[in-house]
């Protein structure tokens, strides 16, 4: 059993000796950079947590793939019961954390390639799907974090991937060489690539006939030669390389956002997993979007979980927390976050074995899980802004609060219900803004408007799902209505 701690996470991170270009200065030492650092403790909570009491439940899962017990994020599910027990973790990291977790886009992509490669070998008699068990295998045994590579730059959105000025702006096999291939391209917006130790690649949409050097699924390893990191901004991020920790709002755990680069990569034969098989590209993009979707409804949940009880307690500590139009406020956020965690059981009660075996959410339910995200959370954050009130945008900052001239202004005049300190009450503060307008709000806001797809991808998911056919076929029987 291979079952690492935080600890040993990252001290397995480190062995890789990454290095990415971070605020325009090309950076060695990840580990200390003050804007790294946060993002890898929250990693290393999903490693921990599979060791302690209260998450050793939800983080472990035995494998028929290695024969063991290992980390619920490298599992491939076996069951609607294992689904289920997904969105249920993917909430308890997310409440620990407050925070992206980073580990969810490996284990959709795992899921969705594994059964893909299955069907595409039982009709091109290709040896993908082996291949990939093979890989998934050793990820399982050594407990690695896997980043799921989808998205692509995309260039000019009217051109398809061989109409583009530039063919690198979709990421192509560009060359053949004995044993392997060579790719080039570029993944954006990649959650937690620096915290990982191999990266998973996928086309970014369904390919057609001629485009077939772009329909290409493959593993490299974070310390590849030839792939390049460009470190993410995100709004107030600065404040984490601040002397005074009470401003980053969130101050254990983060997230993280990078552009990554592949430049001439090589990728030997035995870590491709689809090769110019245009006609299951769309397969796989679904059914990873599919998977990515339910996702939300458990890791937004959790950050949800966060919000809603700092807003309760920032409530309380102004003293407002009994007035009739503040608690229905709150009820009305927890309706919102509830509805979000239903549609996260909802699809994956309702999930399906493929024919490799591992079991697919129900689609039609995860895109409306996912459409109920891009909604939700902005309505959660509104709410939030309201009972917080003024100051989460005019706050003094936490070098004042420490200063012998302006500090005990600022005691005095920010203080309201006596319970409890004025320096907790900012830490409140802090945290709500780091959700709503911080970093934090890139995990909690933006990316429930883009990750996995933006409100227009579940729209057209949802069109397909919803038989309307049938349902006017149902209404013409009902109804005796003769068709002419």
């Amino acid at each position: 059993m291979a079952l690492k701690t935080g600890d040993q996470y990252l001290e397995s991170l480190e062995a890789l000796d990454l290095e990415a270009h971070v605020l325009g200065e090309k950076t060695e030492q990840l580990a200390e950079h003050g804007l790294i650092a946060p993002s890898r403790k929250a990693v290393a909570f999903t490693y921990d947590a599979a060791h302690d009491s209260q998450g050793r439940e939800l983080l472990r899962s035995y494998s028929r793939l290695c024969n063991d017990e290992v980390n619920r994020f490298t599992h491939l599910h076996e069951s609607s019961e294992d689904l289920v027990t997904k969105v249920k973790m993917q909430r308890y990291c997310g409440a620990m954390t407050g925070c992206c977790f980073q580990r969810c886009v490996g284990l959709d992509a795992a899921n969705a390639v594994y059964s893909t490669t299955f069907e595409c070998d039982k009709k091109h008699g290709a040896r993908f799907h082996n291949r990939f068990s093979d890989y998934w295998k050793w990820i399982q045994q050594e407990d690695l974090v896997v980043d799921g590579a989808m998205t692509d730059p995309k260039g000019d959105r009217g051109r398809r991937p061989k109409d583009q000025v530039d063919p690198d702006l979709f990421l192509r096999v560009k060359e053949r060489r004995s044993g392997g291939v060579v790719i080039n391209g570029a993944k954006l917006h990649q959650t937690g690539m620096l915290n990982s130790h191999e990266i998973l690649i996928m086309p970014t949409m369904g390919m057609r006939p001629g485009e077939e050097p772009w329909a290409v699924c493959c593993a490299v390893p974070t310390n590849a030669t030839g792939v390049r990191y460009i470190y993410g901004r995100q709004t107030s991020d600065t404040r984490k390389l601040e002397q005074h920790k009470l401003d980053v709002g969130n101050p254990i755990f983060g997230g993280q956002e990078v552009m990554t680069v592949f430049e001439d990569v090589f990728v030997p034969e035995e870590r491709i997993f689809l090769d110019g098989q245009v006609d299951f590209t769309g397969m796989l993009v679904e059914r990873f979007a599919s998977y990515h979707r339910q996702s939300y409804g458990g890791c937004k949940v959790g950050v949800g979980d966060v919000l809603i009880g700092a807003t309760a307690l920032i409530a309380r500590m102004n003293g407002v927390e009994k007035a009739s139009h503040i608690r229905e406020k709150i009820v009305e956020m927890v309706h919102l976050n509830e509805t979000l965690y239903s549609c996260g059981l909802a699809c994956s009660s309702q999930g399906w074995p493929t024919l490799a075996g591992n079991y697919q959410v129900d689609l039609l339910l995860a895109n409306v899980c996912k459409l109920n995200v891009t909604r939700f959370p902005y309505e959660i954050a509104r709410l939030a802004t309201d009972i917080a009130g003024g100051l989460l945008g005019t706050m003094p900052a936490a070098a004042d609060l420490n200063d012998p001239e302006t500090g005990p202004y600022i005691k005095k005049y920010l203080a309201a219900n006596p319970q409890y300190q004025v320096v907790d009450r900012m830490k409140v503060l802090r945290l709500i803004e780091n959700l709503i307008a911080g970093a934090g709000a890139v995990g909690y806001l933006i990316e429930s408007m883009h990750g996995a797809g933006p409100p227009a991808a579940q729209r057209i998911m949802i069109e397909r799902q919803a038989e309307l056919e049938y349902k006017m076929r149902q209404v013409i029987n009902l109804l005796s209505i003769t068709e002419q």
